[in-house]
Parts: structure tokens; C-alpha cells; sequence
């Protein structure tokens, strides 16, 4: 099937921008899609959306590298609070499974715990 874009959509998202995780995006609509102002919307807010959650799962990923690499206690203890924390709002929005963030946790309490 041979696809005619008819439209252009250019989004600038500024949240992604200033953290540098996305650059302008156009997305091309093809004459199948639905042409409303409402669809139009839920495609700028899903883009919108899509960009905070890859933000906020990198951002926790990043956290969790900087526990497993601590070797202070207490360093330790403060840092898994702050990530455990980051995983249960991750696992609240569905960005991550709540299992998921549930075993994370449990691994990593076990590494802090380890740590002596």
C-alpha cells in the first residue's frame, strides 16, 4: 500500500529539548488516519507522554548505576530511598511493571544490605 502524506505535524516539545532525550519531530499522517482535531491532539500528547516516561525511566536507570557503583552505607542507604521511590512512581504510572519494580527493589535492597 502506498502511503501519501498529506499533512505534517512539526512538535516541539520543550521538556525534551532542555534534557536533550529528543529533537523536533514531524510526523507524517497518511489519508487512512483519522483527520479530526481531537486525533490530531492525542497524537501530540502520546509523543508528549512517550518522551516524560523514556526521561524518567533513563533517569532511574542512571540512579540505580550510581547505587550498585556506591560503597559507603550510608551513601548507599540514601540513594536506595531516593530509588525505590523513582521505581514505585515508574511502576504507578505503567512505564515499568510493578513486578518489575518490585524485584528491582528487592535486588538492590539486598545489595545495600550487603554492603559493609
Amino acid at each position: 500500500m502506498f502511503i501519501i502524506p498529506f499533512a505534517v505535524l512539526i512538535i516541539y516539545n520543550n521538556f525534551a529539548l532542555q534534557f536533550g532525550i529528543g529533537e523536533r519531530k514531524e510526523l507524517y499522517l497518511n489519508q487512512d488516519m483519522a483527520n479530526h482535531k481531537s486525533a490530531l491532539k492525542r497524537i501530540r500528547a502520546n509523543e508528549a507522554k512517550r518522551l516524560r516516561n523514556r526521561y524518567q525511566a533513563k533517569t532511574t536507570r542512571t540512579f540505580i548505576k550510581k547505587l550498585k557503583a556506591a560503597t559507603d552505607k550510608v551513601e548507599a542507604m540514601e540513594l536506595y530511598k531516593k530509588v525505590s521511590s523513582m521505581l514505585d512512581k515508574l511502576a504507578k504510572k505503567n512505564v515499568i511493571h510493578k513486578n518489575n519494580a518490585n524485584n528491582k527493589k528487592s535486588r538492590l535492597a539486598k545489595f545495600v544490605n550487603a554492603i559493609g
